[in-house]
């Protein structure tokens, strides 16, 4: 998105070189200078900073201290998987990748002004990640979700609050700038309209309800919680990390 003075860039990509990649395509749309904003702290979505490091990078308090506490393990995860797939020349350009942590900070709600055009980032609690921010343009109708929508496979539950997102997008939902966007953008896969949304939040809601229902009658197995959380059209592996990671918050 482009104001007046400055350009929005939603995430950085997944590496240093990705990222310078990223940069040059915006710098042959605009040479106004690049806002960024993290949505939260996942390699995909910020390992490329370096390549704005001398631009103001949002995001949540949290996805800083997420990313700084977890970099190298997403690192050392992503190159053995990119080695174990044959995919040497990504594993190296992740290899030499320097982290850049974000640091134009928030906790609350904020708006960003580009010049004529105001857009706001949004926190609504706990939803993919304890960080998860959403960026509503009112003046475009358009809502940038992140990893908390996502069009062409399940929702990723790997260190997500599966009882509490769907409390979380009703949240961002009951926003004026949300409840009136007519264009939503996946943190992955294609543009969506704000059904594909709400009814994605409704699937993570009856999700959510079968889980807990589960807890509080004393059911701790992972696989008795997949077996009543069948039926709402996940895939067996999101149930199971959906169960492991309600578990895990659950015990905290």
């Amino acid at each position: 998105m482009v104001g007046d003075k400055r350009a929005l860039v939603i995430d950085t990509s997944g590496s240093s070189a990705r990222g310078q990649q990223l940069a040059q395509s915006i710098r042959e749309i605009t040479p106004l200078e690049p806002v960024v904003v993290n949505t939260h702290a996942h390699y995909d979505h910020c390992f490329g900073n370096s390549a704005f490091r001398d631009s103001q990078i949002y995001s949540h308090s949290g996805a800083a201290d997420d990313l700084r506490l977890t970099a190298e393990h997403q690192r050392e995860q992503l190159i053995a998987h990119l080695n174990n797939t044959e995919r040497a020349e990504w594993a190296e350009e992740v290899r030499n990748t320097e982290i850049v942590l974000p640091f134009y900070l928030i906790d609350q709600d904020t708006e960003v002004d580009l010049g004529g055009r105001v857009v706001h980032l949004l926190h609504g609690g706990p939803a993919h990640t304890d960080h998860d921010l959403a960026v509503a343009i009112p003046d475009a109708g358009v809502v940038f979700w992140g990893d908390m929508v996502e069009q062409g496979a399940d929702p990723m539950m790997e260190d997500a609050f599966p009882l509490q997102w769907a409390e979380t997008m009703r949240n961002l939902q009951s926003k004026p700038v949300v409840s009136e966007a007519t264009i939503g953008v996946p943190g992955h896969g294609d543009v969506v309209d704000p059904v594909f949304v709400l009814e994605q939040a409704e699937k993570l809601q009856r999700l959510a309800d079968e889980l807990a229902e589960a807890l509080d009658s004393g059911v701790r197995e992972v696989d008795a919680l997949v077996n009543k959380s069948r039926g709402l059209g996940l895939q067996d592996t999101t149930l199971r990390e959906a169960a492991m990671r309600a578990l895990e918050v659950s015990r905290r």
